[in-house]
């Protein structure tokens, strides 16, 4: 029996110019209520690195204000799904956020950074296009720990390019 998951609200303000989407947050994160609870996932400390010179914020509301600081906006492709396990390949009966609507609400935003193959792929599927409303989308290497393929530096060579200019 899968469990049914349901995304948070989107961490933003008006000026974002960044949105980073992943797919649905994993069993740690939702247990915690945190985007990236997971101790092991890479993602907070790779914003730390690129954009507070390394150092590593504990508190998960400085985290989020060190991203909108940065004009970064945080959310998910799904709304809703079914999943056993905090694995991208278990999601079942998906549902969309209202992705064209957030970024009409937020006409700043120039850029989408899906944080891994299950969030760009979703994503895709959504929309269909290179695009939502002339947005560019870019698929990124996944923060996640089962991302083995990427190590951190190769993360970061990847990551701060697409977020700093």
């Amino acid at each position: 029996m899968s469990d049914i998951c349901k995304c948070f609200a989107p961490v933003e303000n008006a000026g974002c110019t960044i949105l980073i989407l992943g797919s649905m947050p994993g069993e740690r994160s939702l247990e915690l209520q945190q985007y990236y609870g997971h101790k092991n996932n890479r993602f907070w400390r790779l914003m730390a690195e690129i954009f507070n010179n390394g150092e590593m914020l504990d508190d998960y509301e400085e985290r989020k204000a060190l991203l909108l600081r940065s004009n970064v906006a945080l959310w998910d492709v799904l709304a809703f799904c079914r999943r056993e396990g905090s694995l991208d390949s278990a999601i079942r009966d998906e549902e969309y956020n209202d992705l064209a609507g957030f970024i009409a609400r937020h006409p700043k935003i120039r850029r989408i950074c899906c944080n891994g193959g299950k969030a760009y792929a979703a994503l895709k599927k959504y929309c269909r296009t290179n695009s939502i409303n002339g947005v560019e989308i870019l698929a990124m290497p996944s923060t996640s720990p089962a991302n083995a393929r990427c190590n951190f530096e190769k993360l970061k060579n990847i990551w701060a390019p697409a977020l700093l200019n």
